[in-house]
């Protein structure tokens, strides 16, 4: 078959997501199973805000965990090192729009709490209380929202 435009094409994203979840937000994945003209591409993660203000940013490696971050605004564009957490909040009135382009070409999402506090099998509750120097109890509470 053929490589034909629709390969490179994906239409949706001017839909709104359903935010009304724990976390109030709404991730569009995108992978080469929809768009397959993502195939093989090589790209870096950058944010570009369409419409709205988000406050992003990133921590650096150990040992210093600095906070990097920056409000934006509609066409400012934030570029995040590979592997480094990293967020996006919306801090105007009304909604954001941003388009993330990713290092990979099925990149999906993790998120932080998700990932650990919601793993499965759970990560067990000693290890992450040591991890994050509280008692059992604080982690067996977070676990039990996930």
């Amino acid at each position: 078959m053929k490589v034909q435009a629709d390969d490179f094409f994906f239409s949706g994203l001017h839909l709104m997501g359903n935010t009304s979840n724990p976390v109030g937000s709404r991730v569009t994945t995108v992978f080469a199973t929809q768009l397959p003209g993502l195939n093989t591409l090589g790209i870096s993660m950058i944010l570009t805000v369409l419409e709205g203000t988000l406050q992003v940013g990133f921590v650096t490696s150990n040992p210093d965990n600095r906070l990097i971050t920056k409000v934006l605004k509609k066409g400012d564009v934030f570029v995040f090192p590979v592997g480094l957490v990293h967020f996006q909040h919306n801090v105007g009135n009304g909604y954001a729009v941003a388009i993330a382009a990713l290092s990979s070409q099925n990149p999906g999402a993790i998120t932080i709490a998700n990932a650990v506090f919601g793993a499965n099998p759970p990560i067990p509750g000693d290890i992450l209380a040591k991890a994050f120097q509280v008692d059992k109890s604080v982690v067996d509470h977070l676990q039990s929202k996930f």
